[in-house]
């Protein structure tokens, strides 16, 4: 467990007090908590339905639907990832409108929220196309959907970049991400 003055900038700097300490913490630790419950929930899912797929072997009967079906399903998994990457660096610009930190955080951490739930989408999307029209389009839009999963985790590093964060103001990020 950190102590107070671990958490607090020294003196001669503007000291962020404990409560707003506690406030990057929190909304760091919900923003990650949120895409690990994302990701627990989708990895399982969409490979027993790619062993499934590749078995060969179980039938479901599942109805045969449409191919149109499977078209507007792919393209819909396209364009949903063109849609998240363009909507979070179009939110992420409000970041620049302000000097405060914790808006700063709170402001990526919605974009961030809204970017992981897309993904979600996505990979829904993908594990029942892959489900009821088998191809193989599906199986590229999930792993480019889990590149996004993996590359854009909120890290510390990440953060920093993003937000153009000074030296100071990233130290407290990386505070804040540490285990309590």
């Amino acid at each position: 467990m950190m102590s107070r003055s671990t958490l607090n900038r020294p003196e001669s700097h503007n000291e962020t007090p404990i409560l707003e300490n506690q406030e990057f913490r929190r909304v760091y630790k919900s923003l990650d908590q949120l895409i690990l419950i994302l990701l627990i929930l989708v990895l399982p899912l969409f490979g027993m339905i790619y062993l499934y797929q590749s078995s060969g072997e179980i039938t479901w009967d599942l109805p045969e639907l449409p191919m149109f079906f499977g078209q507007l399903l792919s393209g819909a998994g396209i364009g949903l990832l063109l849609v998240q990457y363009f909507l979070f660096n179009k939110k992420v610009k409000a970041v620049f409108l302000t000097d405060d930190l914790l808006k700063k955080l709170k402001i990526y951490a919605n974009a961030t929220r809204e970017r992981y739930l897309i993904l979600f989408v996505i990979a829904l999307i993908c594990s029942a196309g892959l489900l009821f029209f088998g191809s193989a389009i599906f199986n590229v839009i999930f792993a480019v959907a889990l590149f996004f999963f993996s590359v854009a985790k909120p890290t510390p590093e990440r953060i920093k970049k993003v937000l153009k964060l000074n030296k100071e103001d990233a130290e407290i990020i990386r505070l804040a991400s540490r285990p309590e």
